[in-house]
């Protein structure tokens, strides 16, 4: 397994790109801790990964939105929040 920084990945993606054809998983690191992983496909991973249509994706959002409280009164609240952050 190869191990890049962010930073090396985005100077050398052939470099990693190659390492993956040849198999391998590349692990990339994001200021010293494990970010990424990047790893060859094969047909039956791509099955794992499937998207849900928008409906029934957009509906389920909908559900968890109705089951919580809000966690700011108004919209003024929460950019205020977000600016002290």
């Amino acid at each position: 397994m190869k191990t890049m920084t962010a930073k090396n990945l985005k100077n050398k993606t052939g470099e990693a790109m190659r390492a993956v054809s040849r198999g391998e998983k590349v692990v990339v690191t994001l200021r010293g801790k494990p970010f990424a992983l990047i790893s060859p496909v094969n047909a039956e991973s791509l099955k794992e990964v499937s998207l849900r249509p928008f409906k029934e994706a957009w509906s389920n959002i909908e559900d968890t939105l109705k089951k919580t409280r809000p966690r700011f009164k108004n919209v003024r609240e929460a950019m205020a929040w977000t600016r002290r952050r």
